[in-house]
């Protein structure tokens, strides 16, 4: 047997072929079902944040209708917090979204602060942002504007 003959043996048992599906619109159609499916879970999650933050904004005096209207909530948010609203616009700025994202955790300090909460509530608001806002949504505690040490 020659060299030829024993390469051409070795492909038939050791060679991958990739069968492509035979309907060319089915990768479209999977990727338009993911991109549904995450707009969806995108919309029920800012309704969600929406809601909480509707609940906080009313125990803390301000507008409920403000926390469903887009980047006003976080300027709002920011305010209650005492600090400038206008990085609420300026976190959708590349690098500078980290300081914005820093002035929004001093914000989410101080509005725990003023609800009551200790210090140590910021890191809550930091990694379960969805647990903090619900916590203080749904808890006893009352808005005290006064109050911004621990």
């Amino acid at each position: 047997m020659n060299l030829l003959s024993q390469l051409a043996i070795y492909q038939s048992h050791y060679s991958y072929v990739y069968n492509a599906p035979a309907d060319a619109a089915v990768a479209p159609a999977v990727i338009a079902l993911v991109f549904f499916v995450g707009f969806i879970i995108f919309l029920v999650i800012y309704a969600l944040h929406a809601f909480l933050l509707s609940r906080i904004f009313k125990k803390a005096g301000a507008s409920q209708g403000i926390a469903w209207v887009p980047f006003y909530n976080t300027w709002k948010l920011l305010e209650l917090g005492d600090q400038p609203g206008f990085w609420a616009i300026l976190s959708i700025v590349p690098f500078v979204n980290y300081a914005a994202a820093v002035f929004l955790y001093i914000a989410m300090y101080k509005v725990g602060l003023k609800f009551g909460k200790e210090g140590t509530w910021v890191l809550l608001a930091i990694f379960l942002p969805t647990v903090w806002m619900a916590i203080l949504a749904f808890d006893s505690s009352k808005w005290n504007s006064k109050k911004t040490t621990a």
